[in-house]
Protein backbone atom coordinates (compact mmCIF):
# COMPACT_ATOMS: atom_id res chain seq x y z
CA UNK A 1 0.00 0.00 0.00
CA UNK A 2 2.57 2.27 0.63
CA UNK A 3 3.95 1.74 -2.45
CA UNK A 4 1.26 2.56 -4.38
CA UNK A 5 0.35 5.88 -2.34
CA UNK A 6 4.13 6.87 -3.44
CA UNK A 7 3.74 6.18 -7.32
CA UNK A 8 0.46 7.80 -6.93
CA UNK A 9 2.56 10.37 -5.65
CA UNK A 10 4.92 10.35 -8.01
CA UNK A 11 2.51 10.28 -11.12
CA UNK A 12 0.78 13.56 -9.52
CA UNK A 13 4.21 15.12 -9.24
CA UNK A 14 5.01 14.43 -12.89
CA UNK A 15 1.77 15.83 -14.14
CA UNK A 16 1.95 19.22 -12.32
CA UNK A 17 4.98 19.89 -13.38
CA UNK A 18 4.11 18.68 -17.12
CA UNK A 19 0.66 20.85 -16.37
CA UNK A 20 2.68 24.05 -15.22
CA UNK A 21 4.49 24.05 -18.64
CA UNK A 22 1.64 23.57 -20.73
CA UNK A 23 -0.09 25.99 -19.32
CA UNK A 24 2.75 28.32 -19.26
CA UNK A 25 4.04 27.29 -23.01
CA UNK A 26 0.42 27.22 -24.81
CA UNK A 27 -0.23 29.16 -27.73
CA UNK A 28 -3.57 27.67 -28.02
CA UNK A 29 -6.55 25.66 -26.53
CA UNK A 30 -5.35 22.66 -29.09
CA UNK A 31 -1.81 21.83 -27.07
CA UNK A 32 -1.56 18.32 -27.51
CA UNK A 33 -0.72 17.84 -24.19
CA UNK A 34 -3.72 19.67 -22.19
CA UNK A 35 -5.04 19.40 -18.73
CA UNK A 36 -7.82 16.14 -20.36
CA UNK A 37 -4.91 14.24 -21.59
CA UNK A 38 -2.84 14.49 -18.35
CA UNK A 39 -5.87 13.40 -16.70
CA UNK A 40 -6.44 10.59 -18.64
CA UNK A 41 -2.95 9.55 -18.49
CA UNK A 42 -3.25 9.56 -14.64
CA UNK A 43 -6.66 7.88 -14.79
CA UNK A 44 -5.05 5.14 -17.44
CA UNK A 45 -2.23 5.02 -14.82
CA UNK A 46 -4.58 4.23 -11.81
CA UNK A 47 -6.54 1.79 -13.48
CA UNK A 48 -3.80 -0.26 -14.17
CA UNK A 49 -2.39 -0.11 -11.00
CA UNK A 50 -5.77 -1.25 -9.78
CA UNK A 51 -5.53 -4.19 -12.51
CA UNK A 52 -8.25 -2.71 -14.53
CA UNK A 53 -6.91 -3.03 -17.77
CA UNK A 54 -9.87 -2.19 -19.77
CA UNK A 55 -10.58 1.26 -17.92
CA UNK A 56 -6.80 1.55 -18.10
CA UNK A 57 -7.20 1.54 -22.18
CA UNK A 58 -10.30 3.27 -22.31
CA UNK A 59 -8.42 6.37 -20.68
CA UNK A 60 -4.96 5.50 -22.15
CA UNK A 61 -6.10 5.68 -25.36
CA UNK A 62 -7.20 8.82 -25.17
CA UNK A 63 -4.12 10.64 -24.43
CA UNK A 64 -1.98 9.38 -26.91
CA UNK A 65 -0.58 12.77 -27.93
CA UNK A 66 1.61 11.94 -24.64
CA UNK A 67 3.81 9.63 -26.79
CA UNK A 68 5.56 12.08 -28.38
CA UNK A 69 6.18 12.99 -24.37
CA UNK A 70 6.56 10.77 -21.92
CA UNK A 71 8.24 7.32 -22.37
CA UNK A 72 6.71 5.97 -19.87
CA UNK A 73 3.27 6.76 -21.86
CA UNK A 74 3.96 4.63 -24.33
CA UNK A 75 5.40 1.97 -22.31
CA UNK A 76 1.66 1.70 -20.39
CA UNK A 77 0.12 1.99 -23.75
CA UNK A 78 1.81 -0.95 -25.40
CA UNK A 79 1.55 -3.02 -22.59
CA UNK A 80 -2.21 -2.61 -21.71
CA UNK A 81 -2.69 -3.89 -25.66
CA UNK A 82 -0.56 -6.86 -25.14
CA UNK A 83 -2.61 -7.56 -22.01
CA UNK A 84 -5.99 -7.18 -23.74
CA UNK A 85 -4.69 -8.78 -26.56
CA UNK A 86 -4.70 -6.25 -29.26
CA UNK A 87 -1.80 -7.48 -31.10
CA UNK A 88 -2.90 -5.47 -34.32
CA UNK A 89 -2.84 -1.98 -32.72
CA UNK A 90 0.05 -3.13 -31.01
CA UNK A 91 2.08 -3.94 -33.39
CA UNK A 92 0.67 -0.92 -35.05
CA UNK A 93 1.46 1.63 -32.19
CA UNK A 94 5.49 -0.44 -32.15
CA UNK A 95 5.62 0.58 -35.81
CA UNK A 96 4.11 4.56 -35.32
CA UNK A 97 6.98 4.95 -32.54
CA UNK A 98 9.59 3.14 -34.97
CA UNK A 99 9.03 5.90 -37.52
CA UNK A 100 9.49 8.69 -34.64
CA UNK A 101 12.69 6.72 -33.59
CA UNK A 102 10.84 6.41 -30.25
CA UNK A 103 11.87 2.84 -29.54
CA UNK A 104 11.92 1.47 -26.30
CA UNK A 105 12.17 -2.24 -24.71
CA UNK A 106 8.47 -3.45 -25.20
CA UNK A 107 8.44 -1.80 -28.47
CA UNK A 108 11.44 -3.59 -29.81
CA UNK A 109 10.24 -6.89 -28.68
CA UNK A 110 6.92 -6.52 -30.09
CA UNK A 111 8.60 -5.71 -33.74
CA UNK A 112 11.21 -8.81 -33.13
CA UNK A 113 7.57 -10.53 -32.28
CA UNK A 114 5.71 -9.34 -35.62
CA UNK A 115 9.01 -10.00 -37.91
CA UNK A 116 9.62 -13.60 -36.73
CA UNK A 117 6.04 -14.31 -37.01
CA UNK A 118 5.67 -12.64 -40.68
CA UNK A 119 9.13 -15.06 -41.61
CA UNK A 120 11.53 -11.91 -41.63
CA UNK A 121 14.36 -13.49 -39.72
CA UNK A 122 16.52 -10.68 -40.65
CA UNK A 123 14.32 -8.00 -39.19
CA UNK A 124 13.43 -10.04 -35.88
CA UNK A 125 17.03 -10.62 -34.86
CA UNK A 126 17.81 -6.47 -35.55
CA UNK A 127 15.57 -5.84 -32.93
CA UNK A 128 16.14 -8.64 -30.88
CA UNK A 129 19.62 -7.66 -30.84
CA UNK A 130 18.51 -4.18 -28.84
CA UNK A 131 17.07 -5.48 -26.16
CA UNK A 132 20.35 -6.40 -24.46
CA UNK A 133 21.16 -2.49 -25.10
CA UNK A 134 17.79 -1.63 -23.52
CA UNK A 135 18.40 -4.49 -20.55
CA UNK A 136 18.05 -1.80 -17.98
CA UNK A 137 14.78 -1.40 -18.38
CA UNK A 138 14.05 -5.07 -17.90
CA UNK A 139 16.86 -5.66 -15.63
CA UNK A 140 16.12 -9.14 -13.84
CA UNK A 141 16.46 -10.75 -17.43
CA UNK A 142 19.58 -8.28 -18.43
CA UNK A 143 21.48 -9.61 -21.61
CA UNK A 144 19.31 -13.14 -21.28
CA UNK A 145 16.03 -12.19 -23.60
CA UNK A 146 17.78 -10.31 -26.60
CA UNK A 147 20.01 -13.02 -27.04
CA UNK A 148 17.99 -16.02 -26.39
CA UNK A 149 15.65 -14.38 -29.28
CA UNK A 150 18.17 -13.71 -31.54
CA UNK A 151 19.30 -17.33 -30.98
CA UNK A 152 16.03 -18.69 -32.38
CA UNK A 153 16.43 -16.36 -35.04
CA UNK A 154 19.50 -17.81 -36.04
CA UNK A 155 17.88 -21.16 -35.75
CA UNK A 156 15.27 -19.77 -38.19
CA UNK A 157 17.56 -18.91 -40.59
CA UNK A 158 19.13 -21.81 -40.72
CA UNK A 159 22.50 -20.62 -39.35
CA UNK A 160 23.19 -23.58 -36.55
CA UNK A 161 26.64 -22.53 -35.41
CA UNK A 162 25.88 -19.23 -35.31
CA UNK A 163 22.67 -19.79 -33.45
CA UNK A 164 24.72 -22.14 -30.76
CA UNK A 165 27.40 -19.65 -30.31
CA UNK A 166 25.00 -16.58 -29.43
CA UNK A 167 23.63 -19.06 -26.31
CA UNK A 168 26.81 -20.22 -25.32
CA UNK A 169 27.87 -16.32 -24.71
CA UNK A 170 24.91 -15.79 -22.17
CA UNK A 171 26.18 -15.40 -18.66
CA UNK A 172 26.49 -18.28 -17.07
CA UNK A 173 23.66 -17.22 -14.60
CA UNK A 174 21.18 -17.87 -16.60
CA UNK A 175 22.66 -21.74 -16.55
CA UNK A 176 19.67 -23.23 -16.09
CA UNK A 177 17.46 -20.89 -18.96
CA UNK A 178 20.26 -21.73 -21.76
CA UNK A 179 19.93 -25.35 -20.88
CA UNK A 180 16.35 -25.31 -21.35
CA UNK A 181 16.89 -23.43 -24.76
CA UNK A 182 19.95 -25.63 -25.85
CA UNK A 183 17.63 -28.52 -25.86
CA UNK A 184 14.73 -26.52 -27.99
CA UNK A 185 18.35 -26.18 -30.83
CA UNK A 186 18.85 -29.43 -30.50
CA UNK A 187 15.25 -30.83 -31.17
CA UNK A 188 14.95 -28.01 -33.87
CA UNK A 189 18.32 -28.87 -35.72
CA UNK A 190 17.61 -32.64 -35.18
CA UNK A 191 21.28 -33.35 -33.71
CA UNK A 192 22.08 -36.53 -31.65
CA UNK A 193 21.63 -34.97 -28.65
CA UNK A 194 18.82 -33.77 -28.59
CA UNK A 195 17.22 -36.38 -26.71
CA UNK A 196 19.94 -36.72 -24.13
CA UNK A 197 20.11 -32.87 -23.68
CA UNK A 198 16.05 -32.86 -22.52
CA UNK A 199 16.85 -35.86 -20.30
CA UNK A 200 19.84 -34.13 -18.77
CA UNK A 201 17.43 -31.19 -18.04
CA UNK A 202 14.85 -33.16 -16.29
CA UNK A 203 17.51 -34.83 -14.19
CA UNK A 204 18.98 -31.80 -12.49
CA UNK A 205 17.96 -32.54 -8.83
CA UNK A 206 18.64 -28.68 -7.64
CA UNK A 207 15.78 -27.41 -9.84
CA UNK A 208 12.35 -28.96 -10.61
CA UNK A 209 12.17 -29.08 -14.51
CA UNK A 210 9.47 -31.94 -14.63
CA UNK A 211 7.42 -29.84 -17.21
CA UNK A 212 10.03 -30.95 -19.44
CA UNK A 213 9.45 -34.29 -19.24
CA UNK A 214 6.34 -33.43 -21.79
CA UNK A 215 8.73 -31.72 -24.63
CA UNK A 216 10.77 -35.18 -24.31
CA UNK A 217 8.01 -37.49 -25.19
CA UNK A 218 6.58 -34.53 -27.64
CA UNK A 219 10.46 -35.00 -29.14
CA UNK A 220 9.39 -38.54 -29.11
CA UNK A 221 6.28 -38.77 -30.54
CA UNK A 222 7.07 -36.38 -33.32
CA UNK A 223 10.39 -39.07 -34.08
CA UNK A 224 7.83 -41.64 -34.43
CA UNK A 225 9.20 -43.80 -30.83
CA UNK A 226 6.22 -43.90 -29.11
CA UNK A 227 7.46 -46.72 -27.30
CA UNK A 228 10.06 -44.81 -25.65
CA UNK A 229 7.58 -41.83 -24.64
CA UNK A 230 5.31 -44.75 -22.92
CA UNK A 231 8.35 -46.07 -21.11
CA UNK A 232 9.11 -42.19 -20.03
CA UNK A 233 5.81 -41.52 -18.34
CA UNK A 234 5.53 -45.32 -16.44
CA UNK A 235 7.54 -44.72 -13.64
CA UNK A 236 5.25 -41.61 -13.21
CA UNK A 237 2.14 -43.59 -13.05
CA UNK A 238 1.52 -43.59 -9.13
CA UNK A 239 2.54 -39.92 -8.78
CA UNK A 240 -0.06 -38.25 -7.57
CA UNK A 241 2.00 -35.06 -7.25
CA UNK A 242 3.84 -34.92 -11.09
CA UNK A 243 3.06 -32.30 -12.81
CA UNK A 244 -0.52 -31.54 -14.16
CA UNK A 245 0.86 -31.30 -17.88
CA UNK A 246 2.36 -34.77 -17.50
CA UNK A 247 -0.55 -36.34 -16.30
CA UNK A 248 -2.25 -34.81 -19.14
CA UNK A 249 0.53 -36.39 -21.19
CA UNK A 250 0.40 -39.45 -19.95
CA UNK A 251 -3.80 -39.71 -20.19
CA UNK A 252 -3.29 -39.01 -24.12
CA UNK A 253 -1.06 -41.77 -24.81
CA UNK A 254 -2.82 -44.33 -22.51
CA UNK A 255 -6.12 -42.94 -24.25
CA UNK A 256 -4.14 -43.56 -27.74
CA UNK A 257 -4.25 -39.57 -28.68
CA UNK A 258 -1.09 -39.13 -29.34
CA UNK A 259 -2.35 -36.02 -32.15
CA UNK A 260 -3.12 -33.91 -28.95
CA UNK A 261 0.51 -34.03 -27.84
CA UNK A 262 1.94 -33.56 -30.86
CA UNK A 263 -0.37 -30.43 -31.76
CA UNK A 264 0.69 -28.66 -28.19
CA UNK A 265 4.33 -27.80 -29.37
CA UNK A 266 6.62 -28.39 -32.73
CA UNK A 267 10.35 -27.78 -31.94
CA UNK A 268 11.19 -27.23 -35.85
CA UNK A 269 8.81 -24.34 -35.53
CA UNK A 270 10.88 -21.41 -33.75
CA UNK A 271 7.66 -19.50 -32.56
CA UNK A 272 6.82 -22.47 -30.76
CA UNK A 273 10.12 -22.53 -28.89
CA UNK A 274 9.80 -18.44 -28.35
CA UNK A 275 6.48 -18.86 -27.23
CA UNK A 276 8.20 -21.34 -24.26
CA UNK A 277 11.30 -19.06 -23.42
CA UNK A 278 8.31 -16.18 -22.81
CA UNK A 279 6.08 -18.76 -20.99
CA UNK A 280 9.21 -19.41 -18.55
CA UNK A 281 10.02 -15.54 -18.01
CA UNK A 282 6.45 -15.12 -17.13
CA UNK A 283 6.39 -18.14 -14.39
CA UNK A 284 9.41 -16.16 -12.98
CA UNK A 285 7.71 -12.99 -12.82
CA UNK A 286 4.70 -14.44 -11.49
CA UNK A 287 6.53 -16.36 -8.50
CA UNK A 288 7.98 -12.72 -7.78
CA UNK A 289 4.28 -11.53 -7.66
CA UNK A 290 4.69 -9.10 -10.48
CA UNK A 291 1.85 -10.99 -12.27
CA UNK A 292 1.03 -7.53 -14.61
CA UNK A 293 3.83 -8.23 -15.85
CA UNK A 294 4.06 -11.90 -16.07
CA UNK A 295 0.23 -11.31 -18.09
CA UNK A 296 2.56 -9.78 -20.34
CA UNK A 297 5.11 -12.16 -21.63
CA UNK A 298 2.21 -15.13 -21.07
CA UNK A 299 -0.08 -12.97 -23.46
CA UNK A 300 2.73 -13.21 -26.30
CA UNK A 301 3.88 -16.21 -25.50
CA UNK A 302 -0.12 -17.74 -26.14
CA UNK A 303 -0.12 -15.36 -29.31
CA UNK A 304 3.03 -17.44 -30.48
CA UNK A 305 1.64 -20.55 -29.88
CA UNK A 306 -2.11 -20.59 -28.99
CA UNK A 307 -2.82 -24.74 -29.19
CA UNK A 308 -0.60 -25.14 -25.98
CA UNK A 309 -3.74 -24.40 -23.64
CA UNK A 310 -2.24 -25.87 -20.65
CA UNK A 311 -0.29 -22.56 -20.30
CA UNK A 312 -3.40 -20.76 -19.74
CA UNK A 313 -2.87 -22.06 -15.93
CA UNK A 314 -0.17 -19.35 -15.19
CA UNK A 315 -2.91 -17.24 -16.39
CA UNK A 316 -5.62 -18.35 -14.53
CA UNK A 317 -3.26 -18.55 -11.04
CA UNK A 318 -1.99 -14.66 -12.05
CA UNK A 319 -5.68 -13.29 -12.30
CA UNK A 320 -6.73 -15.34 -9.12
CA UNK A 321 -3.54 -13.38 -7.23
CA UNK A 322 -4.80 -10.16 -8.90
CA UNK A 323 -8.43 -10.66 -7.20
CA UNK A 324 -9.93 -10.88 -10.77
CA UNK A 325 -11.81 -14.09 -9.93
CA UNK A 326 -14.32 -13.54 -12.73
CA UNK A 327 -11.10 -13.87 -15.32
CA UNK A 328 -9.75 -16.51 -13.37
CA UNK A 329 -12.99 -18.87 -12.94
CA UNK A 330 -13.41 -18.35 -16.84
CA UNK A 331 -9.61 -18.78 -17.78
CA UNK A 332 -10.55 -22.28 -15.59
CA UNK A 333 -13.36 -23.13 -17.36
CA UNK A 334 -11.30 -22.79 -20.61
CA UNK A 335 -9.03 -25.47 -20.02
CA UNK A 336 -11.70 -27.82 -19.64
CA UNK A 337 -11.07 -28.67 -23.42
CA UNK A 338 -7.85 -29.99 -23.19
CA UNK A 339 -8.73 -33.33 -21.60
CA UNK A 340 -9.75 -35.02 -18.19
CA UNK A 341 -6.81 -34.21 -16.53
CA UNK A 342 -7.57 -30.22 -16.60
CA UNK A 343 -11.08 -30.49 -16.88
CA UNK A 344 -10.94 -32.22 -13.11
CA UNK A 345 -8.21 -29.42 -12.04
CA UNK A 346 -10.33 -26.77 -13.56
CA UNK A 347 -13.48 -27.83 -11.29
CA UNK A 348 -11.21 -27.94 -7.91
CA UNK A 349 -9.61 -24.06 -8.67
CA UNK A 350 -13.01 -23.20 -9.97
CA UNK A 351 -14.77 -24.05 -6.34
CA UNK A 352 -11.98 -22.42 -4.57
CA UNK A 353 -12.98 -19.51 -6.72
CA UNK A 354 -16.36 -19.90 -5.47
CA UNK A 355 -15.37 -20.07 -1.70
CA UNK A 356 -14.63 -16.73 -2.03
CA UNK A 357 -17.18 -15.13 -4.52
CA UNK A 358 -20.27 -17.08 -3.06
CA UNK A 359 -19.84 -19.03 -0.09
CA UNK A 360 -19.05 -22.84 0.99
CA UNK A 361 -22.31 -24.54 -0.22
CA UNK A 362 -22.52 -23.06 -3.42
CA UNK A 363 -18.36 -24.19 -3.84
CA UNK A 364 -19.21 -27.58 -2.43
CA UNK A 365 -22.42 -27.89 -4.54
CA UNK A 366 -20.28 -27.29 -8.18
CA UNK A 367 -17.34 -29.24 -6.55
CA UNK A 368 -19.75 -32.57 -6.21
CA UNK A 369 -21.57 -31.67 -9.41
CA UNK A 370 -18.44 -32.03 -11.42
CA UNK A 371 -17.20 -34.70 -9.62
CA UNK A 372 -20.42 -36.83 -10.34
CA UNK A 373 -19.96 -36.15 -13.92
CA UNK A 374 -16.75 -38.55 -14.47
CA UNK A 375 -17.29 -41.85 -15.70
CA UNK A 376 -14.64 -43.56 -13.75
CA UNK A 377 -13.52 -41.54 -11.10
CA UNK A 378 -9.83 -43.03 -9.79
CA UNK A 379 -8.39 -42.58 -6.19
CA UNK A 380 -7.24 -38.92 -7.28
CA UNK A 381 -10.38 -38.30 -8.00
CA UNK A 382 -11.67 -39.24 -4.29
CA UNK A 383 -8.32 -37.88 -2.31
CA UNK A 384 -9.32 -34.18 -4.12
CA UNK A 385 -12.83 -34.32 -3.44
CA UNK A 386 -12.16 -35.51 0.20
CA UNK A 387 -9.21 -32.61 0.76
CA UNK A 388 -11.96 -30.33 -0.64
CA UNK A 389 -14.39 -31.11 1.82
CA UNK A 390 -11.74 -31.70 4.79
CA UNK A 391 -10.15 -28.08 4.35
CA UNK A 392 -13.69 -26.77 4.57
CA UNK A 393 -14.64 -28.63 7.65
CA UNK A 394 -16.96 -31.23 6.58
CA UNK A 395 -15.21 -34.15 7.94
CA UNK A 396 -17.72 -36.51 7.99
CA UNK A 397 -18.22 -36.21 3.87
CA UNK A 398 -14.41 -36.25 3.89
CA UNK A 399 -14.08 -39.17 5.75
CA UNK A 400 -16.39 -41.45 2.97
CA UNK A 401 -13.80 -39.91 0.02
CA UNK A 402 -10.97 -40.98 1.70
CA UNK A 403 -12.17 -44.33 2.41
CA UNK A 404 -12.88 -44.43 -1.27
CA UNK A 405 -9.04 -43.36 -2.17
CA UNK A 406 -8.08 -46.07 0.20
CA UNK A 407 -9.95 -48.90 -1.82
CA UNK A 408 -9.42 -47.82 -4.88
CA UNK A 409 -5.52 -46.40 -4.66
CA UNK A 410 -2.67 -49.27 -6.20
CA UNK A 411 -0.49 -51.01 -3.54
CA UNK A 412 2.31 -49.55 -2.66
CA UNK A 413 1.43 -46.08 -3.40
CA UNK A 414 3.73 -43.76 -1.43
CA UNK A 415 0.07 -41.22 -1.08
CA UNK A 416 -1.51 -44.09 1.38
CA UNK A 417 0.44 -43.25 4.31
CA UNK A 418 -1.03 -39.25 3.65
CA UNK A 419 -4.08 -40.25 2.75
CA UNK A 420 -4.12 -42.64 6.38
CA UNK A 421 -3.06 -38.99 8.34
CA UNK A 422 -5.78 -36.91 6.73
CA UNK A 423 -8.58 -39.55 6.97
CA UNK A 424 -7.12 -39.90 10.77
CA UNK A 425 -7.30 -36.36 11.44
CA UNK A 426 -10.80 -35.81 10.10
CA UNK A 427 -11.96 -39.04 12.66
CA UNK A 428 -10.27 -36.63 15.31
CA UNK A 429 -12.56 -33.64 14.25
CA UNK A 430 -15.65 -35.92 14.84
CA UNK A 431 -13.92 -37.00 18.13
CA UNK A 432 -14.01 -40.66 17.36
CA UNK A 433 -10.32 -40.80 18.66
CA UNK A 434 -10.44 -44.68 17.89
CA UNK A 435 -10.44 -44.95 14.26
CA UNK A 436 -8.42 -41.55 14.30
CA UNK A 437 -5.22 -43.17 16.60
CA UNK A 438 -5.90 -46.72 14.26
CA UNK A 439 -5.20 -44.38 11.15
CA UNK A 440 -2.49 -42.41 12.32
CA UNK A 441 -0.05 -45.29 13.72
CA UNK A 442 -0.72 -46.96 10.10
CA UNK A 443 0.21 -44.10 8.47
CA UNK A 444 3.88 -43.70 10.63
CA UNK A 445 3.84 -47.63 10.05
CA UNK A 446 4.11 -47.19 6.37
CA UNK A 447 6.28 -43.89 6.65
CA UNK A 448 7.76 -43.23 10.01
CA UNK A 449 9.35 -40.08 9.44
CA UNK A 450 6.24 -38.08 9.00
CA UNK A 451 7.20 -35.22 11.89
CA UNK A 452 3.53 -33.38 11.39
CA UNK A 453 2.08 -36.97 11.67
CA UNK A 454 4.40 -37.82 14.75
CA UNK A 455 3.48 -34.16 15.42
CA UNK A 456 -0.26 -34.51 15.54
CA UNK A 457 -0.52 -38.14 17.23
CA UNK A 458 1.91 -37.18 19.95
CA UNK A 459 0.16 -33.74 20.71
CA UNK A 460 -3.60 -35.79 20.96
CA UNK A 461 -1.94 -37.91 23.40
CA UNK A 462 -0.84 -35.25 25.54
CA UNK A 463 -4.44 -33.61 25.68
CA UNK A 464 -5.64 -37.03 26.55
CA UNK A 465 -3.41 -37.11 29.92
CA UNK A 466 -2.08 -40.41 28.10
CA UNK A 467 1.52 -42.05 26.38
CA UNK A 468 3.08 -38.98 27.66
CA UNK A 469 6.77 -40.65 27.43
CA UNK A 470 5.80 -42.08 24.43
CA UNK A 471 4.27 -38.64 23.07
CA UNK A 472 8.02 -37.21 24.50
CA UNK A 473 9.93 -39.32 22.43
CA UNK A 474 7.98 -38.84 19.00
CA UNK A 475 8.45 -34.96 19.36
CA UNK A 476 11.74 -35.16 19.92
CA UNK A 477 12.09 -37.06 16.76
CA UNK A 478 9.76 -34.69 14.78
CA UNK A 479 11.89 -31.75 16.34
CA UNK A 480 14.72 -33.57 14.64
CA UNK A 481 13.12 -34.02 11.79
CA UNK A 482 11.69 -30.10 11.34
CA UNK A 483 14.08 -28.09 13.48
CA UNK A 484 12.27 -25.09 13.00
CA UNK A 485 8.92 -25.78 12.90
CA UNK A 486 6.81 -23.93 15.96
CA UNK A 487 4.24 -26.28 16.04
CA UNK A 488 6.49 -29.09 16.57
CA UNK A 489 8.27 -26.92 19.29
CA UNK A 490 5.42 -25.89 20.91
CA UNK A 491 4.02 -29.30 21.28
CA UNK A 492 7.13 -30.73 22.78
CA UNK A 493 7.03 -27.93 25.33
CA UNK A 494 3.32 -28.62 25.88
CA UNK A 495 4.27 -32.34 26.85
CA UNK A 496 7.28 -31.24 28.87
CA UNK A 497 4.87 -28.91 30.55
CA UNK A 498 1.97 -31.71 31.47
CA UNK A 499 5.23 -33.70 32.28
CA UNK A 500 5.59 -30.74 34.98
CA UNK A 501 8.98 -30.00 33.98
CA UNK A 502 8.67 -26.63 33.81
CA UNK A 503 12.58 -25.82 33.26
CA UNK A 504 12.77 -27.73 29.77
CA UNK A 505 9.08 -27.11 28.84
CA UNK A 506 9.91 -23.32 29.27
CA UNK A 507 12.72 -23.10 26.73
CA UNK A 508 10.46 -24.84 24.25
CA UNK A 509 7.62 -22.57 24.37
CA UNK A 510 9.74 -19.56 24.21
CA UNK A 511 11.31 -21.02 21.61
CA UNK A 512 7.79 -21.59 19.45
CA UNK A 513 6.54 -17.60 21.25
CA UNK A 514 9.65 -16.83 18.90
CA UNK A 515 8.94 -18.47 15.83
CA UNK A 516 4.99 -18.01 15.54
CA UNK A 517 4.19 -14.82 17.98
CA UNK A 518 0.77 -14.36 16.85
CA UNK A 519 -0.52 -17.79 17.45
CA UNK A 520 -2.79 -17.56 20.30
CA UNK A 521 -2.43 -21.35 21.24
CA UNK A 522 1.31 -21.24 21.40
CA UNK A 523 1.20 -17.71 23.39
CA UNK A 524 -1.54 -19.30 25.91
CA UNK A 525 0.86 -22.15 26.14
CA UNK A 526 3.62 -20.23 27.10
CA UNK A 527 1.94 -17.59 29.56
CA UNK A 528 1.12 -20.94 31.35
CA UNK A 529 4.57 -21.74 32.03
CA UNK A 530 4.78 -18.46 33.22
CA UNK A 531 2.49 -18.84 35.70
CA UNK A 532 3.64 -22.18 36.79
CA UNK A 533 7.55 -20.40 36.86
CA UNK A 534 5.86 -17.90 39.51
CA UNK A 535 6.38 -15.83 36.44
CA UNK A 536 2.80 -14.03 36.91
CA UNK A 537 2.95 -10.63 35.84
CA UNK A 538 4.73 -11.90 32.22
CA UNK A 539 2.23 -14.35 32.38
CA UNK A 540 -0.31 -11.77 32.58
CA UNK A 541 1.06 -9.88 29.71
CA UNK A 542 0.97 -13.25 27.62
CA UNK A 543 -2.84 -13.50 27.91
CA UNK A 544 -3.90 -10.33 27.34
CA UNK A 545 -1.83 -10.44 24.13
CA UNK A 546 -3.73 -13.69 23.49
CA UNK A 547 -6.98 -12.32 23.76
CA UNK A 548 -5.96 -9.10 21.38
CA UNK A 549 -5.05 -11.48 18.96
CA UNK A 550 -7.17 -11.95 15.34
CA UNK A 551 -7.71 -15.39 15.30
CA UNK A 552 -8.24 -16.33 18.74
CA UNK A 553 -11.22 -18.79 18.92
CA UNK A 554 -13.89 -18.25 21.23
CA UNK A 555 -13.17 -21.03 23.79
CA UNK A 556 -9.97 -20.18 24.08
CA UNK A 557 -10.69 -16.19 24.91
CA UNK A 558 -13.24 -17.43 28.16
CA UNK A 559 -10.46 -19.84 29.19
CA UNK A 560 -7.58 -17.06 29.00
CA UNK A 561 -10.49 -14.60 30.99
CA UNK A 562 -10.75 -16.94 33.96
CA UNK A 563 -7.18 -17.19 34.03
CA UNK A 564 -6.09 -13.45 34.24
CA UNK A 565 -8.59 -13.68 37.25
CA UNK A 566 -8.07 -16.89 38.98
CA UNK A 567 -4.67 -17.94 37.68
CA UNK A 568 -3.48 -21.46 37.05
CA UNK A 569 -3.88 -24.06 40.26
CA UNK A 570 -0.38 -25.22 41.08
CA UNK A 571 -1.97 -28.62 41.31
CA UNK A 572 -2.28 -29.29 37.88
Amino acid sequence: MKYFIKKIYLIFLFLSILLFNSETNAKDKNLKYSKQNISNYFLGVVSLNKNNTTSGFKYLDRAQSLSNIHSNYNTNFIRTLVLLEKFDLAFAFANELKNKNKLFFEADLLLGIEALINNDYLNSKKYFSKLNNLSQYNLFFEDFLGSVLMSSAEASLKNKKKSFEILDKIPQRFKNLKQIQSSFLHCYFETSEAESSFKKLISNKKYSFSRYNFFLVNYLILNKNEISAKQLLENKKNNYNSNLLIKQTRDFIENKKTKKIEKMFNCKNTNDIVAEILYVIANLHSTEENYQLSNFYLKISLFLNNKFLANKTLLAENFYNQKRYDLSRKTYNSLKKIGSIYSWYSSLNSSIILLTTHGEKKAISYLTKNFNSIPNPNFGHYYDMANFLKDNDNFNESIKYYSLALKNIEKNNTLTAKILHRRGTSYERIDDWEKAEVDLLNSLKISPDQAHVLNYLAYSWIEKGIKINKALGMLKKATELRKNDGYIIDSLGWAYFKNKNYKLAKKYLQQAVELMPLDPVVNDHYADVLWMSNQNIQARYFWKHVLNLENTKKELKESVNKKLVFGISKKL
